[in-house]
């Protein structure tokens, strides 16, 4: 179950959301956090479906490197709840996708690994969606259950001026023991997160979450949340 955790807060916090200029032309300056979480409660109501580029940047503070991923992210939320896929640009190729209660994270290199693990949210697959839309279109006010939540500063992040730079410390033990802080910066006129930080305890190690070319509420492809893979394909499931 920890390795699983890993693989949903590594790679799933935060994303950046369109909305319609409209919207974007009633912002007000927040005062205080409670302003803050209902800006974003706001703005997630109508959240259906996103797709957006990303780039993530984990940092090792032991050897001093950067490793940088790129990709596209996909959300749908749905009656029957929240389905999610990464397309990972590297080689080997890397797919993690999050549908029906699973995560399936597959790898494929022509001549090479040919793989797909699969892993069972099971009985904690209401609070792995709940991960899945913090700043994906979840609520501010939701925040509040999970995390000790601080404005802690206005801040310029990701090419937007004046965000609303929010310190979330995890409640649970376990997340805490991976990441002591999660710094999200929100967009003061789209209420949304624009930028992310996961740092992890002692280590100085983190992985900061920028996107771009967002596609909110638009058509996805009708298989997008498929994973295509191979006759030869090796499916293994480990224990948890």
């Amino acid at each position: 179950m920890k390795k699983l955790l890993i693989v949903f807060f590594a790679l799933l916090v935060g994303a950046t959301l369109a909305v319609p200029q409209a919207a974007m032309a009633q912002a007000q300056p927040a005062r205080s956090l409670e302003d803050v979480l209902k800006l974003m409660d706001q703005h997630a109501r109508d959240f259906r479906t996103l797709e957006t580029d990303f780039v993530w940047d984990q940092y090792q503070s032991v050897v001093d490197e950067h490793d940088i991923q790129k990709g596209t992210m996909y959300f749908q939320r749905t009656a029957q709840g929240i389905e999610m896929k990464a397309d990972i640009d590297a080689m080997p190729k890397k797919y993690v996708l999050f549908t029906g209660g699973d995560v399936q994270v597959y790898e494929y290199k022509p001549g090479g690994i040919d793989r797909v693990t699969r892993y069972s949210a099971g009985k904690n697959r209401a609070a792995f969606e709940s991960l899945l839309v913090l700043g994906f279109g979840g609520s501010g006010h939701d925040l509040l259950k999970s995390f000790e939540v601080k404005f802690a500063a206005t801040e310029d992040a990701n090419g937007v001026a004046n965000t609303y730079r929010l310190d979330l410390t995890p409640k649970s033990e376990r997340i805490r023991g991976m990441f002591q802080t999660i710094v999200l910066w929100i967009d003061p006129a789209r209420g949304i997160s624009v930028q992310q930080k996961l740092i992890e305890p002692k280590s100085g190690d983190y992985r900061l979450a920028k996107y771009s070319n967002v596609r909110m509420n638009a058509k996805l492809p009708d298989d997008v949340f498929n994973l295509k893979t191979t006759s030869k394909t090796e499916f293994i499931t480990p224990k948890q």
